[in-house]
């Protein structure tokens, strides 16, 4: 869905202002490309950020299944 709306609005700026329009259609793959090692950043800190989670409540985990075993 979000890509229809993003067509269309491309639609209409070609309509009413086409010199935009193809300028934005030649720079979104250029922003992409710029964008992606900030992506894989954030990929990578989310990562991190998840093991961390994982292991601060690792011991809790543990706690709480030895418990339900007795």
């Amino acid at each position: 869905m979000n890509t229809f709306i993003g067509f269309m609005i491309w639609c209409f700026l070609l309509l009413f202002c086409w010199p935009i329009a193809l300028l934005a259609i030649v720079l979104y793959p250029l922003v992409w490309l710029l964008l992606v090692p900030f992506r894989l950043i954030g990929i990578t800190v989310d990562g991190v950020l998840s093991l961390l989670k994982a292991l601060v409540f690792l011991p809790a985990r543990l706690l709480g299944e030895s418990r339900q075993l007795r």
